[in-house]
């Protein structure tokens, strides 16, 4: 910006050149440069603000093609942001329209979180020695651990070669584990929670929230068995055995949510109810699947089995490693 071309210890004629500018050196100018930049600041932040509002009312109206749209978004450049706040505003407005027009999904969703949530702290009452640290620790622990959470979720891939692209393999519940043998039941929960607002908060959602309703409630049914089992007795042998019991229940449990809610609802959102048309990109992968039970226990099952049994290895190799730089155990 021209205010800023010259400064104190310019030469005398690029100083005369900008005479008129602001300059930061100036003490009778200061207040004015930083007002200056403060209200550009608030200008930028008010027409993002107005921008992601437009689109949560009205997100049947897309912002390059309406007239409305072209001129908020004109005024997101003239207000002078960046294309990474740009970016962040279309995956925040989509997020936003999202959530609108899958409301009672979203508050379905937020029921079963509170829920679980909810029985993760009443099992906590029968477990003894756990870690009472101070409610600003806590918070940080779980705060650093979803924040890892969240960018292992973002790096998520398929296997091609045993389910449909929508299912993917992730190692988003690593920290998430590693977070409640070191706090409890519910500092999992909530970790795991917080990653999967983090996630969509950066990437938003490709799955009208069904997949991360899908990994934070699957996710839970393998974190919550193995943190408790391991609490029980705090050995390598029980921490064993909850790893096994959460990759268990994880695959069991995950394939019955799948086949009784996840597959219909993902069916009705995108498919019209059609739910053939989720089996036909099942048979295309593996030609048995010909059912929503094939479907479940050819292609769910075996992934959730994978994961679980891979981030049971991760963790026996890593926690103590990490306990004592992550936890200051």
């Amino acid at each position: 910006m021209d205010i800023f071309r010259a400064g104190c210890n310019s030469r005398p004629a690029v100083k005369s050149a900008s005479a008129s500018a602001l300059n930061r050196c100036n003490s009778d100018t200061d207040s004015i440069v930083w007002m200056e930049e403060e209200r550009q600041e608030q200008e930028s932040c008010y027409a993002w603000g107005i921008c992601t509002l437009g689109v949560f009312l009205f997100p049947e109206t897309p912002i390059k093609s309406s007239a409305a749209g072209k001129r908020s978004f004109s005024a997101i450049h003239a207000a002078g942001v960046s294309e990474k706040t740009e970016k962040r505003f279309f995956v925040m407005s989509q997020l936003l329209a999202d959530l609108q027009q899958n409301l009672s999904f979203v508050l379905v969703s937020a029921l079963i979180v509170a829920v679980i949530i909810l029985l993760s702290r009443l099992g906590e009452r029968f477990l003894p020695d756990l870690h009472r640290p101070s409610k600003a620790r806590f918070v940080t622990i779980v705060g650093i651990c979803a924040a890892l959470a969240a960018v292992l979720y973002t790096l998520d891939f398929p296997l091609p070669f045993l389910a449909p692209d929508f299912y993917k393999l992730d190692f988003s519940e690593l920290p998430v584990i590693l977070c409640g043998f070191y706090l409890g039941p519910t500092a999992a929960v909530t970790c795991e929670a917080i990653k999967i607002i983090l996630k969509l908060l950066l990437k938003g959602t490709t799955t009208a929230f069904v997949g991360d309703l899908a990994n934070f409630v699957v996710g839970c049914s393998f974190v919550i068995p193995a943190v408790i089992l391991y609490h029980i007795h705090k050995t390598r042998k029980w921490a064993i055995w909850g790893l096994v019991a959460g990759t268990l229940v994880m695959t069991v449990f995950g394939s019955f949510f799948n086949a009784v809610y996840l597959l219909p609802k993902f069916a009705q959102l995108y498919f019209g109810s059609d739910l053939s048309r989720i089996i036909a990109m099942g048979g295309a992968v593996n030609p048995a699947i010909s059912s929503v039970t094939t479907f479940v226990v050819l292609a769910v099952a075996p992934l959730n089995l994978i994961k679980g049994v891979l981030i049971s290895v991760l963790t026996l190799l890593l926690y103590k490693r990490v306990a004592r730089p992550l936890f200051g155990k």
